[in-house]
């Protein structure tokens, strides 16, 4: 008996209170809308690729439940927008994304509508490589009607791709001798080999990859001063047997927009992805491929910069790289196996383990080099260089490899993390300098042991440690070195290195790493 007179004196309360709510009466909206934002900016997108979901906040600041009329764009059914509201997908059919009726809004509070696109350059009718794509979301109509401008720049692009099976999904793989006995083997690597056509990359459009684009055997991949390439995820370039890789970039007076350096980056051109690591895989110069030159590029947001594998021997360094930049690598910046690289006037930063690690033994050259780990992202478990002449498979067995040379001449190496630097020996030829370096290792446990012993001449020489290099922001890869740097005035020899990295002469009392000094007001 006490529960039915309790669920009667509930009920009885849920029925006056409902008796008294009018706030389901909505009223029509009178123009009075107001908007977090008067213009939506999608940012860049290339041609026939989906945008980020942008978002755009509608507030009815008045105390009466209202309802929208209609939502939609101003370009219907046409439009290359389309938009989401507070969940809704608005009516069905081709108007769907497009057309919202009867939206309602309580008093006082707000709404989310979510905006993408996906537009194709060629269905506009544009003659220009980028166009300005614009539309309007209108509220309601009439005098009532309220707008809020939506603005996209598009960039045409030449597209690589693998071909792809419509019957089974399954994406072309690259097939190439990946051991090396002469015999083509198949492999997982999504992808294709380009074709001659292919082979020339201009400034004309952007390159845009999905998976590896191969450069067979025999072959060139040339890069022209200017070029633009873009990675989707889990792409790369792959350099197989007897083939090369010419970068060739240009110094660029504005330094701001690098007009005619090489940039090689992630196919995300919000701002939002502008710093985030491991967008795309790895320029890999595989075992065999040879004379491989880049000069003036900036590789960034990759998972490896550069794989280098092979060619320690060869008459020809397998890889010489000159006046480039690589950061922002969710791995290593360049990982050399085995190989041989010559480097000057490099640039190496935030990456998630080491930025040059040589491994396996191989032939190293670096001369003017910043090698900087400013990584902060995550725990790190290398420093920012790491050389040894061994791997242990999965047998735990010891393999080595000569290290007939690790030369680092006038170069910054230093980070956030201490020490720096790492030296790995387990086999017998085993041959590394620094020379006239600023370097950070404070580490007790370590030093004076025989790879640490900085009084030896055969392996250290004219080297500074632990001063400040005095970088201008190395946490946004701003690495040139202020008034005030460890690294000033530490030698009058250039090894042959005479300008640094943004072309200015190297007189005098030179500075080490790729900067001359300079004042940030500059």
């Amino acid at each position: 008996m006490k529960r039915l007179l309790s669920f009667f004196i509930c009920f009885g309360i849920l029925l006056f209170w409902s008796s008294c709510r009018n706030d389901f009466e909505f009223s029509p909206s009178t123009g009075n809308l107001e908007f977090a934002k008067d213009t939506i900016y999608l940012d860049t997108v290339f041609t026939n690729i989906g945008s980020s979901t942008y978002n755009l906040k509608v507030y009815n600041r008045s105390d009466d439940d209202i309802v929208i009329p209609t939502i939609q764009f101003e370009n219907g059914i046409n439009s290359f927008y389309r938009m989401n509201v507070d969940g809704q997908t608005g009516l069905e059919g081709e108007q769907e994304g497009k057309f919202f009726e009867n939206v309602e809004l309580l008093a006082n509070d707000s709404l989310y509508i979510f905006i993408e696109t996906t537009i194709d350059i060629s269905s506009i009718g544009s003659f220009y490589n980028q166009f300005l794509y614009t539309d309007k979301i209108l509220f309601d109509a009439g005098s009532n009607q309220q707008n809020v401008e939506v603005v996209t720049l598009v960039k045409d692009a030449i597209f690589i791709y693998p071909a792809k099976d419509e019957e089974t999904n399954i994406i072309e793989t690259l097939t190439f001798d990946v051991d090396g006995d002469g015999t083509p083997d198949e492999t997982t690597l999504q992808g294709r080999f380009l074709d001659d056509s292919e082979l020339t990359f201009t400034n004309n459009k952007p390159y845009v990859i999905y998976g590896y684009a191969g450069v067979a055997e025999g072959k060139t991949l040339t890069m022209q001063a200017g070029a633009r390439v873009h990675f989707h995820a889990d792409s790369g370039i792959i350099v197989t047997n007897n083939a090369s890789l010419h970068i060739n970039g240009a110094y660029s007076p504005n330094q701001e927009t690098l007009d005619n350096e090489v940039i090689l980056e992630g196919d995300r051109l919000e701002p939002l992805y502008e710093d985030i690591p491991g967008q795309w895989g790895t320029i890999w110069l595989y075992n065999g491929s040879d004379n491989n030159t880049i000069n003036y590029a900036t590789i960034k947001n990759a998972t490896i910069g550069i794989l280098a594998e092979g060619n320690q021997t060869s008459a020809e360094d397998k890889l010489t790289i000159t006046n480039s930049q690589i950061y922002n690598v969710s791995s290593f910046g360049i990982l050399g196996r085995a190989t041989s690289i010559t480097a000057e006037n490099v640039v190496i930063n935030n990456c998630g383990q080491s930025s040059f690690a040589g491994t396996f033994g191989g032939k190293y050259n670096f001369t003017h080099c910043t090698i900087a780990n400013y990584w902060n992202s995550s725990f790190r478990d290398y420093p920012a260089l790491l050389i040894n002449d061994y791997f242990i498979d999965e047998d735990n067995t010891i393999f080595t490899n000569n290290l007939t040379a690790a030369n680092f001449n006038n170069c910054i190496i230093y980070g956030n993390d201490n020490p720096e630097f790492t030296i790995e020996k387990q086999g017998s030829v085993f041959n590394y300098k620094f020379s006239n370096c600023l370097l950070r290792f404070n580490n007790e446990t370590l030093a004076d042991t025989e790879n640490y012993n900085f009084d030896n001449v055969t392996h250290y020489e004219n080297n500074r440690f632990n001063e400040d290099p005095d970088f201008e922001d190395p946490f946004e890869n701003l690495m040139r070195i202020g008034e005030d740097s460890g690294a000033i005035s530490i030698n009058t020899i250039t090894f042959g290195v005479e300008s640094d990295i943004l072309g200015a002469s190297r007189l005098g009392a030179i500075d080490a790493g790729a900067y001359n000094r300079t004042s940030f007001d500059d």
